[in-house]
């Protein structure tokens, strides 16, 4: 059974594709994502990666979230538990709950992460140079790499920073890592 999120992304992707004019051909030599990935995530036939949403992110010239955020109708000022989307990357452990998602009139959003034990989340470039985040560790551990500075979050202990470079997530062999991201954009 598929996904609503996954539906709406597959339409979204389409939508873009198709605004710019591109073929999957040329979605898939903007992106680095092959031509067969493109035409199973845009029949909803697959759910994507985050390192796939964050390459076509990229080749559309926008961040993550604003693709996710384009994938909401307006904007609600309450957003109950069961409307937060949530999203699974099952290559990197990673779990992605939008508590208050991006909208195009707001500047920030408010994402629940978690991170299963001994698992690595790596972003290589930034999805938007100079984006101001704050991570703020609600349990566990976790190991931040900004631009080859090293960070050790427990339980409580915040992190902020703009983001320039590669972003390295790691969690503990023997515990995992649920923290709040808040991102702001200028």
């Amino acid at each position: 059974m598929k996904s609503d999120l996954t539906v709406r992304l597959a339409g979204r992707l389409s939508v873009l594709r198709a605004a710019r004019g591109w073929t999957l051909d040329q979605l898939a030599a903007a992106s680095g994502v092959s031509r067969a990935a493109l035409s199973r995530l845009e029949n909803a036939e697959v759910s994507p990666s985050a390192d796939v949403l964050s390459r076509l992110a990229a080749a559309h010239e926008m961040s993550l979230s604003r693709l996710f955020a384009m994938i909401e109708d307006g904007f609600s000022a309450h957003v109950t538990r069961e409307e937060q989307a949530v999203w699974r990357d099952g290559e990197t452990g990673l779990a992605k709950r939008f508590v208050s998602p991006a909208a195009s009139a707001l500047a920030g959003e408010v994402v629940e992460c978690k991170m299963t034990p001994n698992s690595e989340m790596v972003q290589e470039s930034p999805e938007v140079v100079g984006q101001e985040h704050h991570i703020v560790l609600l349990s566990g551990y976790l190991h931040v790499s900004l631009d080859g500075s090293g960070y050790n979050l427990g339980a409580g202990d915040s992190l902020r920073y703009r983001e320039h470079g590669e972003v390295r997530l790691v969690t503990d062999r023997g515990q995992g890592a649920k923290f709040m991201l808040v991102s702001v954009t200028s």
